[in-house]
């Protein structure tokens, strides 16, 4: 199906745009956490605390990469609409299946954030099965 119609690619905006709140909330959710586990571990040196600055430290590099494709997304929809208003249609839907492609590979790395969040909490609830 080729796109013919400024209505397809206007369809992502709200959604990488959702996406990238949600991204950056994530990366801002993360750097407090690192800020109060470098105090915790300035005052003792816990290996707790060492897998979560080591899980943190992935998961803000899997958060750079998952920003960078979604916004790489949201510029290619713009020059999608830029040349369907040019009636380049061909390079249009080329752009626009890049654009979805950037945005499956930052779904995916989402993905594994989320993966790597998940083994965060585990590290935490070791803590409780000392108790």
């Amino acid at each position: 199906m080729l796109i013919t119609s400024f209505a397809t690619p206007a369809l992502l905006f709200p959604a990488i745009s959702l996406l990238m709140l949600s991204y950056t909330n994530k990366f801002l959710a993360i750097a407090n956490l690192i800020r109060n586990l470098h105090e915790r571990y300035e005052k003792k040196n816990e290996v707790v605390l060492r897998g979560q600055i080591i899980n943190l430290r992935r998961r803000l590099y899997l958060i750079r990469w998952m920003q960078a494709f979604a916004i790489g997304s949201f510029l290619l929809c713009f020059v999608c609409m830029f040349l369907l208003f040019l009636e380049k249609t061909l390079a249009a839907n080329l752009i626009f299946g890049s654009s979805l492609l950037l945005m499956i590979i930052s779904l995916v790395l989402s993905f594994m954030e989320i993966t790597l969040s998940t083994g965060a909490l585990k590290l935490l609830l070791k803590d409780f099965e000392k108790i």
